[in-house]
């Protein structure tokens, strides 16, 4: 036995073997196409430390951003028909749900929790995009009920992060059911005497848009989220007249009144104990 070739030659090659790179290490930015590292990208919570551009975040991530510690309780809701209408375009409904609920590990397009906020309980719903667009169903519907209700039952304030291309067009009339269905749900929290909070991010369009998102006590935006109804391309074609800059995102509408504050991720947490602490006050009992 040759210990030359046995031995030592083996070891060099592991010495000086390639090794392989995860994929995932490096994410490029979408506005500034700088490269960043993973964990500085998740220490800022997806944004770009370079431009300061916002990424989309996933439902339960919102969550977890959101409340303290990243602790809260999710809550199980409404089981829907999955298929009302038996659609089928390039493929089945429900084969695009079942694609959807693998990708997402979840049900549906929206995930409601209860927790605190830098100490105040308060009810969460958080949309998520990546399921079929964040397209509002009766699934969507029932959860916003659901979120309403239990902020009532325990008497704390609403809030709902928005991300949506608008209603699911799988399910027909019945997704512009959930228009009115939602409305009905901030009236609740609203004839509690609750606090409503919204915080519209990218993107927040289409039936979405024109149902409970716009009926917050105080509407918060991330920077650079597309806000609206319509796409500008069809407004253009409509109006006939050319859209000025920057039209439908969060700082044009901050600037003509639609929406209140726009608010850095990083310092969102802290805005939303804020104003749940202002709308929270309690009236002063008048003297005797």
């Amino acid at each position: 036995m040759n210990w030359l070739t046995e031995f030592v030659r083996p070891k060099i090659r592991t010495l000086f073997a390639r090794r392989e790179a995860p994929e995932n290490l490096w994410h490029q930015c979408p506005a500034c196409q700088q490269m960043i590292f993973h964990r500085d990208l998740i220490a800022n919570l997806k944004v770009c430390p370079h431009c300061s551009h916002h990424m989309r975040v996933g439902a339960v991530e919102r969550l977890g951003y959101t409340f303290d510690e990243g602790g809260f309780t999710r809550i199980e809701l409404p089981k829907v028909t999955a298929d009302p209408l038996r659609f089928r375009d390039t493929k089945r409904y429900t084969d695009r749900l079942k694609e959807a609920r693998d990708k997402t590990h979840l049900d549906d397009a929206l995930v409601v929790a209860h927790g605190r906020i830098d100490g105040h309980q308060a009810v969460v719903a958080a949309m998520e995009f990546e399921f079929i667009g964040g397209s509002m169903g009766a699934a969507v519907g029932d959860g916003i009920l659901a979120a309403a209700r239990l902020a009532v039952l325990q008497d704390a304030p609403l809030i709902v992060f928005t991300a949506s291309g608008g209603a699911r067009m799988q399910e027909g009339a019945i997704s512009l059911m959930q228009m009115p269905r939602t409305v009905i749900a901030t009236q609740l929290v609203k004839e509690a005497g609750l606090p409503y909070i919204v915080v519209l991010t990218d993107p927040t369009t289409g039936g979405v848009t024109a149902s409970f998102p716009m009926l917050g006590d105080i509407h918060v935006a991330e920077p650079g989220a597309l806000i609206g109804f319509a796409g500008a391309r069809v407004i253009e074609q409509t109006v006939r007249e050319k859209l000025p800059e920057g039209f439908q995102r969060a700082e044009y509408l901050h600037e003509h009144g639609i929406v209140d504050m726009v608010v850095k991720r990083t310092e969102l947490k802290a805005t939303l104990a804020r104003l749940i602490s202002l709308l929270r006050i309690k009236e002063i009992p008048a003297a005797a």
